[in-house]
């Protein structure tokens, strides 16, 4: 199971190209980007299964288990309407991974059998501006309660993903939007700097 992930998100600054180029291998993808148009999202999932592929990343889809497995995803990540759909899913052989930001959400995801839960948020995040972050405590207590491997979203950076591991959360994973987008900013910066001649 990834121990990082990137979630895909139509207000990054970087294509999601660019950022999955820069997860480390092994690392979870969880695409989503619902807004755009059939066809279009279609086009962008086959080239971020290309890269994908090529760096050993593991593929989610946002939505149901009978598309992830036409469009060649490795999973799914069933939001809780579609709870009712992960027999369905690990029938297909996907992964199934589900949110969860609630009591109610965690018996939902294991009462599924989710391999992975995104319990969030963490800390505050700009995604969700103004809601109440969990804490560390929480966190802990949701992501026993749900029965699979934990993913903290929500605020997160490499160094508060240790932090909850040293907390208590061993085997916990971490998963971010802006964390990526920054490392993917701050990569730009480095290559122009590196392109300017002396």
């Amino acid at each position: 199971m990834p121990r990082a992930w990137l979630f895909s998100d139509e207000r990054t600054a970087a294509g999601i190209a660019e950022l999955a180029a820069i997860l480390p291998p092994g690392s979870g993808i969880v695409f989503r980007h619902d807004r755009l148009a059939p066809g279009a999202r279609w086009r962008m999932f086959r080239r971020l299964a290309r890269i994908a592929r090529s760096r050993k990343l593991l593929l989610l889809l946002a939505g149901p288990p009978a598309l992830a497995k036409r469009w060649g995803a490795d999973g799914v990540h069933l939001r809780q309407p579609l709870a009712c759909r992960a027999g369905t899913a690990h029938r297909l052989g996907l992964m199934v991974a589900m949110p969860v930001h609630d009591g109610r959400e965690a018996r939902a995801a294991r009462r599924a059998g989710a391999d992975a839960v995104f319990v969030s948020p963490l800390y505050p995040t700009r995604s969700h501006p103004g809601a109440p972050a969990l804490g560390r405590a929480a966190w802990l207590r949701l992501a026993r309660l749900a029965g699979a491997q934990p993913v903290a979203l929500g605020g997160m950076t490499p160094a508060r993903a240790r932090a909850l591991r040293l907390a208590g959360a061993r085997d916990a994973g971490w998963a971010a939007i802006d964390s990526w987008d920054e490392k993917a900013a701050r990569r730009r910066t480095r290559q122009k700097r590196k392109a300017v001649p002396t």
